[in-house]
């Protein structure tokens, strides 16, 4: 039961601020080494920065340009970790790089990027699991690249080469994960639970001043040595709190994706855009294209995707891409959130050009604050190892030895499957009587753990059907969302516990049967269940 009075009586070692995917794997990374850990996000879990990504866990080809050869072998040691301990959700996906004459990048100094690219990547197959090793690249003529993905355009096209890198299924089921886990290692958990401020003695922080936004929640402190700034693109206004003007600077940058109808084979593309790129990814038999990357130099809270985004992404791709033939009406849905980089150079180069580097600022040594770190930018593929070092100071400062990490040799708990396809078997051997679309569909979402969402349709057979047909998404994992996994609103269950919600709107009556199976645990009547539903449907509006 929640109680946020119960919580501020505790003493922690560690809050955290931010329930996206720093957050969550540093309260992991902290539990799992034996620390008393608290997080807290204002919104729902990965409900932000952290959903509006490609869906890629990857090296970053394009950071060697910039000489960032430290950050490509991080990320693609990572990548390696992520294919390891969650392979129902990351797993190879073939990507097929063209190149046209004139491009910024020649077909020379692509060659030259994919094999150092496959030399930083020298463990990539250290894997028990030979479905999830990836090859290296192949370069490939123009006839090749067209035999590849006949929707390109043979003019201009000097060849191109198809490389692996790896795809997430949900970055918000993921994300969730280390949330079970950090909690099955003694962390609390906390959504819909504001930080408006910091406690202080002097000038060390020794705690924070949250905020519940759920009815009786009310005021408390949340005391602890050490507080973690996990707060993304919210990082700096959280730390203008002190009163403060803090050394570390961000710039936020604007990216969105769309998804269409499905555009090509099961190869993903990725097109240089002038100085830029996008991809064009396979995903539940659509395509998932984006991202757009610009300066966004709005106030967080009221970022929204545009038609005008919308627009120019489109007109983006039919330039660059003309065998896709996009059209507004192929735009069954848009995302959109913001990427925290770290400000290097300041305004006189655009974000595309600003490193996916991460920090880690130890606010006692820059700001005369001790007891306050923050971790700023970073991206989702790394989000492990940013965790490590944040917990490697907060030891230091916290005066405890450093004991090791174990985040990267611990599975997450759907994880511990072996191979994907024999897990599948299996439960299709289990469970004959269950659909074998089903089987696999719960086996993709929830691993290991798609036993408990089996239970409550073998209690309930009405909860295996589908809340929409032609999708999978089926009423149980709406319960079990509510029961379990700290759905609170129905957004949290149909576009973040679920896909029910992520490509476009599932329709009128999925929505309502969604809410009438949350409603028994959240105790909701009539009137409070179309509320949620219009709040899901406000998702879908886009802003002129």
């Amino acid at each position: 039961m929640r109680s946020l009075a119960r919580l501020a009586e505790r003493t922690y070692d560690l809050v955290i601020l931010g329930g996206g995917v720093t957050g969550a794997c540093v309260a992991r990374d902290a539990a799992l080494r034996g620390l008393r850990v608290v997080l807290v996000e204002k919104q729902d879990f990965c409900s932000a920065t952290s959903a509006a990504s490609s869906k890629l866990i990857h090296g970053g080809l394009r950071y060697l340009k910039n000489f960032e050869f430290g950050l490509v072998r991080e990320s693609l040691r990572e990548r390696r970790l992520w294919e390891l301990h969650a392979p129902h959700l990351v797993y190879p996906l073939p990507m097929l790089l063209p190149i046209y004459r004139g491009a910024a990048n020649s077909l020379t100094e692509m060659r030259l990027g994919l094999t150092v690219y496959d030399l930083l990547a020298w463990d990539r197959n250290r894997l028990p699991d030979p479905d999830q090793r990836l090859p290296a690249h192949r370069t490939l003529d123009p006839a090749e690249v067209l035999a590849t993905e006949p929707s390109l355009s043979g003019d201009g096209l000097v060849g191109g080469a198809l490389l692996y890198d790896c795809q997430m299924f949900s970055p918000e089921r993921l994300e969730l994960e280390c949330l079970l886990s950090a909690a099955a290692a003694g962390a609390e958990v906390v959504n819909y639970c504001e930080a408006v401020g910091f406690v202080r003695e002097g000038a060390r922080v020794v705690g924070a001043k949250v905020e519940g936004r759920l009815p009786g929640d009310g005021f408390v402190e949340l005391r602890a040595p050490v507080v973690v700034n996990a707060t993304g693109p919210w990082a700096d206004l959280m730390l203008e709190t002190l009163g403060q003007p803090p050394q570390a600077h961000l710039v936020r940058s604007k990216g969105i994706h769309i998804i269409t109808r499905k555009l090509t084979r099961e190869v993903a593309l990725m097109m240089a855009a002038g100085t830029g790129h996008f991809f064009v990814l396979p995903w539940r038999d659509h395509a998932l294209i984006g991202t757009t990357d610009e300066v966004y130099a709005g106030h967080p809270d009221n970022f929204r995707v545009t038609e005008a985004d919308i627009a120019g992404l489109v007109a983006t791709v039919n330039q660059f891409y003309p065998g896709a033939e996009l059209r507004r009406d192929d735009v069954l849905h848009s995302y959109g959130g913001m990427r925290p980089l770290v400000d290097d150079d300041g305004p006189k180069s655009g974000s595309y050009q600003k490193s996916r580097r991460a920090e880690v600022c130890d606010h006692g040594k820059t700001d005369g604050v001790p007891g306050l770190i923050s971790a700023i930018g970073g991206k989702w593929t790394t989000s492990r190892a940013l965790a490590e070092k944040v917990v490697d100071l907060a030891l230091r400062l916290l005066g405890r030895p450093r004991t090791p990490t174990i985040t990267h040799r611990t599975p997450l708990p759907g994880g511990a499957i072996g191979n994907f396809r024999a897990y599948v078997a299996d439960l299709q051997a289990r469970h004959p009587t269950l659909p074998e679309p089903l089987l696999h569909h719960l086996a993709r979402n929830y691993g290991a753990r798609a036993g408990e969402v089996i239970a409550l349709i073998r209690a309930d057979p009405p909860l295996g059907a589908p809340l929409r047909p032609g999708l999978p998404e089926v009423g149980a994992e709406i319960v079990h969302a509510a029961r379990t996994e700290w759905a609170v609103e129905l957004a949290d269950a149909v576009l973040r516990r679920t896909g029910l919600g992520q490509l476009g709107d599932p329709g009128l009556r999925a929505l309502e049967s969604a809410a009438r199976l949350m409603a028994a645990t959240r105790g909701w009547d009539r009137a409070e269940q179309v509320r949620q539903v219009d709040r899901v449907l406000d998702r879908y509006a886009t802003v002129a």
